[in-house]
């Protein structure tokens, strides 16, 4: 059986190790830092978390950011990120964690969630697809990193 709740602050020691593996799957290395950012984001109310618990064990997390759009005039959410661990994928645990997103960002009165992943992660590509998610033939996205 799996549970999507909502991670607060007290949910730190198990969201940090999936955080470190889902990092770890955009190839940056463990960092010390990552307590105190994700402590940040939740006692700061920054980001929208939820956690996945298969039989009690996190196996999986969403971290959405909601902001601002100028030109819908409206609240958008960024699904930044979405993490499953590898032994529990193909499970439907991804979609269980993206109900539980789009729900939430439904009922704060978000008008769409938006997210970006990498060129080659065909399997959330097809993910989100299946869901109704459209590619954006809109805007191209920049970056500038300092």
């Amino acid at each position: 059986m799996t549970d999507i709740t909502r991670a607060s602050i007290s949910d730190l020691a198990e969201l940090h190790p999936l955080v470190e593996k889902y990092r770890d799957f955009y190839k940056q290395s463990e960092s010390p830092n990552t307590a105190k950012f994700l402590t940040e984001r939740l006692t700061n109310d920054e980001a929208v978390v939820f956690i996945a618990r298969t039989d009690g064990n996190p196996v999986g997390f969403t971290m959405i950011y909601p902001t601002f759009s100028t030109v819908s005039l409206s609240a958008v959410w960024l699904l930044n990120d979405l993490y499953v661990a590898e032994t529990s994928r193909g499970q439907g645990i991804a979609h269980l964690l993206m109900d539980a997103a789009e729900a939430a960002a439904r009922e704060a009165g978000a008008t769409r969630i938006f997210l970006r992943t990498a060129h080659d992660n065909t399997a959330a590509q097809a993910l989100y697809e299946s869901r109704g998610w459209k590619q954006d033939e809109v805007f191209r996205r920049y970056d500038l990193i300092f």
